[in-house]
This record gives structure tokens, sequence and C-alpha cells, in this order.
């Protein structure tokens, strides 16, 4: 049985809750019981977990779990179509909107009068409650219904861990309303397909780290004017003259943030064409250096792949 909301006036064994296994249902499930007891958890917000909070848009889940994922909770996203529900059901104010909740074994079922009021609302208050970011799956912006939420959510300025886009024509829309707040993003990942070239995004600011699976669209130019500290391209176009171009101007003091670089592409190859004035097996296990001697950066070459690690002096 999941445990009963308790009245405001119960008072509430913080070191207990922060101690449980299953701390994170506790607090939400708390938090629902009144204006008071939610007030009271988002003032003391606990820094001694971390918590993760994954979007599942696919399925109008929200995920909340510890780091470990040993304490997991449930928020499930519905529209509210009843116009009575039985009375047992709660109504609470999430994020100073009313929803219908619903508890069940392992989370709560919440109603709402459309999907951006209840993923927004709930989003919020999880916010409020932990010191944490959101994360999104790869698959949860196929649809254009939830692509005003996500815009919405970069309106907010809220910050996400990890955000990841299909990289398909139809999210061009979505890219051009969020293209510059990608400084929000800790990790930011895009599965572009061949198949469909339509998406060209514009990159009008960087996110800490970037993964690009399908990059034959992420030219030298987009790569020199990156400032992410983690690069990774798969499937790639890029061959080994712009690979010397990239190192020449990485020596002379370009992508001062640069600390991995991994490009996998098949126009990579030991052709004869050299990459600093050498052969492209030579370069493997070989380390170079900044022209100022700040930097110094170890490369690895295997077939079709380059990896470059950076290391300040």
């Amino acid at each position: 049985m999941s445990p009963s909301i308790p009245p405001s006036s119960v008072f509430l064994d913080w070191s207990c809750v922060r101690y449980s296994n299953r701390w994170v249902s506790v607090r939400i499930r708390l938090s629902l019981g009144s204006r008071k007891i939610s007030i009271q958890i988002s003032n003391d917000r606990f820094d001694s977990q971390k918590v993760i909070v994954d979007l599942g848009m696919l399925n109008q889940k929200i995920i909340v779990c510890t780091e470990n994922s040993k304490d997991t909770f449930l928020v499930s996203i519905h529209l509210d179509f009843s116009k009575s529900r039985n009375s047992n059901d709660q109504h609470s104010s999430i994020a100073c909107c009313t929803g219908t909740v619903v508890s069940t074994q392992n989370g709560i079922r919440t109603y709402w009068k459309n999907y951006r009021e209840g993923f927004i609302s709930v989003i919020q208050l999880l916010l409020k409650m932990f010191q944490c970011k959101i994360s999104t799956s790869f698959i949860c912006h196929c649809s254009k219904l939830f692509q005003p939420t996500i815009s919405k959510l970069f309106d907010l300025q809220l910050e996400f861990k990890m955000f990841c886009l299909k990289g398909s024509n139809d999210e061009n829309v979505l890219w051009n309303q969020i293209s510059n707040k990608l400084g929000l993003v800790e990790c930011l990942r895009i599965f572009s397909n061949t198949t469909n070239p339509g998406f060209k995004p514009v990159i009008t600011s960087w996110p800490q780290e970037i993964s690009i699976l399908g990059s034959d669209w992420f030219t030298v130019e987009f790569l020199l004017a990156c400032t992410c500290t983690t690069i990774t391209l798969e499937e790639s176009h890029l061959e080994n003259k712009e690979m010397d171009k990239i190192l020449r101007e990485w020596r002379a003091g370009g992508l001062p943030n640069l600390k991995h670089l991994t490009i996998g592409s098949l126009n990579l190859t030991d052709n004869g064409e050299q990459i600093l004035g050498i052969n492209l097996n030579e370069l493997n296990g070989m380390v170079i250096q900044t022209d100022d001697g700040s930097k110094t950066a170890a490369i690895e070459f295997n077939q079709h792949w380059i990896q470059m690690s950076v290391t300040p002096v």
C-alpha cells in the first residue's frame, strides 16, 4: 500500500526522510499533503543525494530516481476527461495549478486539462524539492504535441543535465526556438538520420558537451566555432584535410575549451594524405602541444576513428 498523505499538523522528522531508502517517494507524497508541508519541503531541499528527473514524453511519464536508481518514483500525466472523479481522489495544488492526483504503488497518476500544464507544473514542483536538473530520452520529441512543452521549459531557463533530439526535419521549428538557449544544457545528444536530410540546424549557443550520431551536417566550420569541452561526432563526413585544419587551429590557440574530441568518419583513412605533415598511422600515440606551450594533446587513431585528449601543462 502507498503511504497516506498526512495532515499539515503532522510533525515531520526530516532526518528520517533524508536517510530512508525511499526518501524520494516519501518527499513527493508528503509535498502533496498541504500547501504548508509543500513549502516546508521546498525550503529544505537536500543536497546529500543527487536526483535524476527524466522526461519520457512518449509515455507521458516523469521518472524521478536517485543517482543509484535505488529509489524510483513515477509521475504519469493524463488528460482529465472526467467531470466527476472518485471521491477518494485527491486534488492538489502543484506549482500554483490544481490537478487531480491518484496514488499508485510506485508513484502517482495526475490529471490535467492539457499535457503542457501537467508536465510544466510537475517539473516545477520537483525542481523546488530537489537539487537536480532535467534529462530527456531521445524519443521524447518525436511528436509535435510535446514540442511547445520543451520550448516552454527552455523559456523558463530550466537546466538540463541531458537533452536529446532525434534530429529529424520536423524538429527544425523546435531547434530554432531553443538554439540560443543551449547553454542551459550540460550534455546535448542528437540522433540525426541521413535519410532525413531536412534537419539543418543553426547553432547559436553551445552546451558543455555535444554528441552527434549521423553528423554529416556538422561541418569543420561548425566544429571550429564550437565552445564545448567534449565533442563526439559519429558517422561524420570529415576528411584528412579537415582534421589537419582542426589540429592546426587547436595548436594556434583555437578550441580553447576543448578537453576531448572524438570523430568517426569513413573519410579518415591512411591514404597518403598527411595530417600535420605526417601519415595517419604515425599520428597514433603522438602527443602534440599548443604553440604557447600551455596544453598538450594525446592523439589516438584507429580505422576511421581519431581521438584527442587535451591536458593543461
